[in-house]
């Protein structure tokens, strides 16, 4: 848990954020942000699936 008094940074330029862009500091960190995801330049860890590819009789009901 955060203490009240502690300034939480903002994960692109590393300043205080702002309530309304929270956990950001601005509309442009936060379109970096998003902008870094469209991209794939974030990936979340799991196994790679080929999509759409699975037949009904594989999937577990």
């Amino acid at each position: 848990m955060k203490a009240a008094n502690q300034i939480l940074k903002c994960p692109i330029c590393n300043e205080g954020t702002k309530e309304k862009y929270r956990p950001f500091c601005s509309k442009r960190c936060s379109e970096i942000d998003l902008g870094r995801w469209f991209n794939e330049s974030y990936v979340i860890p799991g196994e790679q699936t080929s999509l759409g590819q699975e037949n009904d009789d594989e999937m577990d009901y």
